[in-house]
């Protein structure tokens, strides 16, 4: 997850170093948490111009910084334009950058979706590892995509849209042999929001008092039940964007460009809606959204009505999840301009499903 668009990854798990999300010198720093941990990656960024090929003269300009820093590049000297995306070190586990690679690039060439290319290094290497005193970051060149995000008068119908990219992405991925070495982690309920949480615990997110406990934990708690009644069947679990809110859907024309895959990996396919509606949960057009999703998505693939009645479900535990990431991520933008205000509409929302007897954001269309 990243703000306002994001990426974030690396390479092997490690300690917080220097500059990192959790260490002595990010958040907690006194001053401007951001330009802190903005100082352990802007080195990094500067050192991967040159084996990307840029001249001396290239500018970066920060794009988002969450998981990691993403930065616009621009070379006066042939006016290229790109993205490069330097890594948090330790978020992702062995080949993980590798692998979100390989989907991505996939995705492009057997489905025709519109995601970003990846530019390779001088040498023909994907990834550039710069080392500087004791830590290296894992950097990646993208394709500087054209567009803006979904506009608010418009979302029915990207919802539609978004609902058969949804599935085209998961049909894809129930048939696609992964290279051996593939490697992406899971997004299931003890790593969103249970014992491992990846983004921290919701427990320590802005404005959790006694109250805010309570009544989150009886969400959680049944959240965790629906979703053993429910399965990792290969029906409804598999490889998934798993970050696909607005910020990461563009809007070039009639399509939509997918941006964004640093936080792919193994969840629920209905996450994905769950994700699409990151911010957007208390909008009184989200039943509307939802079954627009939903028409797009029956449109490429079936999705039984048995699974569509668990949406809230997914957008609850989405919720949940961001409660704990801005917790933990004070510096990101996204979470700067939020704080206990969003915490107590996860309550409102939480209140909300525990008080339906059968949870249902949508009617069934079968």
């Amino acid at each position: 997850m990243n703000a306002p668009r994001t990426s974030g990854q690396a390479g092997n798990p490690s300690q917080p170093g220097p500059g990192e999300p959790g260490s002595a010198e990010g958040p907690a720093t006194a001053g401007d948490p951001q330009a802190s941990v903005l100082a352990g990656y802007d080195p990094y960024a500067r050192g991967a111009l040159r084996p990307f090929g840029f001249s001396p003269q290239a500018r970066l300009s920060l794009l988002s910084l969450s998981e990691n820093a993403t930065y616009r590049v621009e070379d006066p000297a042939d006016g290229r334009i790109a993205a490069l995306r330097v890594h948090r070190t330790g978020y992702h586990p062995p080949r993980g950058v590798a692998s979100e690679l390989a989907w991505l690039q996939a995705l492009r060439r057997d489905e025709g979706l519109l995601t970003p290319a990846v530019f390779r290094a001088i040498d023909g290497r994907e990834i550039v590892d710069i080392e500087i005193g004791q830590r290296t970051r894992q950097c990646v060149l993208f394709e500087f995509l054209p567009g803006s995000e979904p506009a608010s008068d418009e979302l029915e119908g990207k919802f539609e849209l978004l609902g058969g990219i949804s599935a085209r992405m998961h049909r894809h991925a129930r048939g696609w042999r992964r290279p051996a070495w593939f490697n992406r982690f899971r997004w299931d309920f003890d790593c969103c929001i249970g014992v491992t949480p990846r983004w921290g615990r919701w427990q320590d997110g802005v404005g959790v008092g006694a109250e805010e406990t309570a009544v989150l934990s009886r969400a959680a708690a049944l959240i965790g039940e629906r979703l053993r009644r429910f399965g990792t069947g290969p029906e409804r679990f598999g490889l998934i964007h798993a970050d696909m809110r607005l910020a990461n859907l563009l809007v070039n024309g009639p399509d939509i460009q997918v941006i964004d895959f640093d936080d792919c990996g193994f969840g629920w396919f209905l996450f994905d809606l769950g994700a699409a509606l990151s911010f957007l949960e208390h909008d009184p057009r989200v039943p509307a959204l939802c079954a627009a999703w939903v028409r797009g998505y029956r449109r490429e693939l079936t999705l039984p009505a048995a699974d569509a009645a668990e949406i809230p479900t997914f957008i609850l535990l989405r919720r949940l999840q961001l409660v704990a990431w801005v917790g933990s991520h004070a510096f990101a933008d996204a979470a700067r301009e939020l704080g206990a205000d969003f915490t107590h509409g996860a309550c409102e929302l939480a209140e909300r499903y525990l008080a339906a007897a059968t949870p249902s954001a949508i009617r069934s269309e079968d």
